[in-house]
């Protein structure tokens, strides 16, 4: 990436609240675990991160964000904020899956392949799979939300991340432990990943205007599951 760029990236579809900005060759960051913060903590970061490497906000030229899947309310915020930064000063957005980036904080050698399990509630997973290649990890296989049970790695030499490995550990027997190594059970999505995504978002065509970004969900049924868990907390009572 070019260092006349100032690339900002937002993650907010977890616990975890976190803004990096890529400018003049530095990266400037917020990072923190936030539940229920993420829109009092966001644009207050911005506006730091900004501060901190000498520019307005107004000199952004780039944007990535983390799109989910993750919680609800979380990934809607953040493209949410994303968009309106980008119609603000019509910027390039570029959105990453949320397993995606990650899978970038592995850091991992040429062709090693990484599982990432977040925790997505309900007694399920988030689950994708990647192999890292030139410098980022590239998805083997479509993302998909399931029971930790429904998994399966048929080759040796993977490497484990993510908070769904934690959560649900007694639930993931049938993975065989020579064929995966959980390396961070805990493992969270982070703003200085997410630049490492934006920085080949060139070669990937993965810029686009701010109308063509949509969250990603992968539960179809969202505003209904968010009901009927409010129902049952109700009837709990």
């Amino acid at each position: 990436m070019t260092t006349d760029r100032h690339v900002l990236a937002l993650e907010t579809s977890t616990e975890a609240c976190s803004i990096a900005l890529q400018s003049g060759g530095q990266v400037f960051h917020r990072h923190a675990l936030a539940p229920r913060q993420h829109a009092e903590l966001a644009l207050p970061w911005v506006e730091a991160v900004c501060a901190e490497a000498g520019i307005s906000r107004k000199q952004i030229t780039h944007l990535a964000v983390g799109a989910g899947p993750g919680a609800f309310t979380g990934v809607r915020l953040g493209v949410a904020l994303v968009q309106g930064l980008a119609f603000a000063h019509a910027l390039p957005v570029a959105a990453f899956s949320t397993l995606r980036i990650v899978a970038t904080t592995a850091q991992a050698q040429e062709g090693q392949r990484i599982a990432v399990a977040m925790d997505a509630r309900m007694q399920e997973v988030y689950w994708g799979e990647f192999e890292w290649r030139s410098g980022v990890p590239v998805a083997l296989s479509e993302a998909r939300v399931c029971p930790p049970e429904d998994v399966h790695v048929m080759t040796p030499g993977w490497l484990g991340f993510g908070t769904g490995f934690s959560a649900y550990a007694e639930r993931f027997t049938q993975l065989d432990q020579a064929k995966l190594s959980i390396v961070d059970p805990n493992a969270l999505p982070d703003g200085r990943a997410l630049l490492q995504l934006a920085n080949v978002a060139d070669r990937e065509y993965a810029w686009h205007a701010a109308e063509a970004i949509e969250p990603i969900y992968l539960r179809n049924n969202v505003a209904q599951t968010i009901a009927e868990r409010e129902a049952a907390k109700r009837d709990a009572s």
